[in-house]
């Protein structure tokens, strides 16, 4: 079995790059591009990359060059967005916990801004009372009480303007004549299904009756894709279609057609991503078998942080006789990148790919135990690209200050 991208096999540039490495696929992103584009093809609608799932240039690039707008979180990455060429009025800057400084560069910069709490909008009326826009991101309650998950979500979120202060949100909108052009809500692709999706749907077109002249309603990120291969994702073709029935209703009510906006970040870039890591060594004791790595949470943190589930493939065995292995990093600490996993056959120097790696896994990798990060390789038009060099042992020290005691 010969495993491969756009026919470029892994092991060759693990041969040139070394392990471990992050690899992407810029053809299941454009995959997944198009799939949100055909389901929703039936309205006014615009894709915005998050940025915060992968947020390397190259990658921005290539969303910018299929005609994607892009969602930032902090001013950094509305920099970069910049840098890569995308055009303000493309860019959605949404607050979360940030001073009123970050949304002024935000505001001279002429990006939409999306205001996350009721104090920074009374700050932000006060500044620029109706001479520029904004747009509120509000908290919708659980919105079927029978996802538990769901509702426990709610109850601790800290993203958005609670639901129930929409009054005073038109008080404060009144009050300094604020320009209110766009309504957002969160949504965390972890629980979410189409009844829940178009719930949230009917949420927002009560709540965007209440604002006149909006020009869009954006329904955040939270289209989820598979990790396990059992798993259920929402199906976006069938969502599209009831979510067109849904808005071309409120079109009719509303008398205007604002855009309808979508943030996928997980859904473009999670499965084109894969970490390779050697293996370094196999321990066995009376109750477990254990394939540790050259690679740890510091490169992959989500499996540690939420518990999540990634596909391992032993790109070096991948037909051997099945056992079942913890796979270890090698953090001086509690690092499973998956327990009690039935794999092909392991042996030291092997070359495993750790799926779905493309969301959250760079962007939030560390120097923790003062390793470096990996580099990372896209594979677009068949030809694989090196985007990110390797960090190197100077890189650790670039930044730290040596002091004269």
């Amino acid at each position: 079995m010969n495993i491969s991208i756009q026919n470029i096999k892994p092991e060759s540039l693990v041969l040139k790059y070394g392990t471990p490495l992050y690899l992407y696929d810029a053809a299941v992103i454009d995959r997944q591009i198009e799939r949100m584009r055909n389901a929703f093809k039936g309205l006014p609608h615009r894709i915005n990359y998050a940025a915060k799932a992968l947020t390397n240039i190259a990658v921005l690039r290539h969303m910018k060059s299929r005609g994607l707008g892009l969602d930032v979180v902090s001013v950094n990455e509305l920099r970069l967005g910049l840098e890569c060429g995308f055009e303000p009025d493309e860019i959605l800057f949404t607050s979360n916990s940030i001073t009123m400084q970050e949304v002024k560069e935000a505001v001279e910069l002429g990006v939409n801004v999306n205001i996350d709490s009721l104090s920074l909008l009374e700050r932000f009326g006060e500044a620029y009372r109706g001479a520029k826009p904004c747009s509120i991101r509000l908290k919708l309650d659980p919105l079927i009480e029978s996802h538990t998950k769901s509702a426990e979500w709610h109850k601790f979120s800290k993203f958005g303007i609670h639901h129930s202060k929409i009054g005073r949100v038109a008080e404060i909108s009144r009050k300094y004549d604020l320009k209110i052009v766009g309504l957002h809500v969160h949504n965390s692709s972890a629980f979410l299904d189409v009844p829940v999706y178009l719930a949230t749907a009917d949420a927002m077109f009560e709540i965007a009756k209440k604002f006149n002249g909006l020009k869009f309603i954006d329904f955040g990120g939270g289209i989820t894709i598979p990790f396990q291969p059992d798993e259920k994702a929402i199906d976006v073709d069938n969502l599209g279609e009831k979510l067109t029935q849904k808005t071309n209703s409120f079109y009719r009510e509303y008398g205007e057609r604002p855009e309808i906006w979508f943030e996928p970040g997980r859904f473009l870039v999670s499965e084109c991503g894969w970490l390779l890591t050697r293996v370094t060594v196999i321990k066995e004791n009376e109750k477990a078998l254990f394939a540790g790595t050259d690679t740890g949470f510091n490169h992959l943190l989500r499996p540690a942080l939420y518990g999540s589930w990634h596909e391992i493939v032993n790109l070096s065995n991948p037909t051997g006789k099945k056992r079942r292995y913890h796979i270890t990093g090698n953090m001086c600490e509690t690092d499973f990148l998956a327990r009690n996993r039935e794999l092909s056959e392991i042996r030291e120097g092997d070359l495993l790919a750790v799926k779905n790696a493309g969301a959250y896994g760079s962007c939030m990798a560390s120097n923790y135990n003062s390793r470096v990060r990996p580099a990372e390789v896209m594979i677009r038009g068949g030809k694989a690209y090196l985007i990110k060099k390797k960090e190197t042992y100077e890189d650790l020290l670039r930044n730290q200050v040596e002091v004269d005691w």
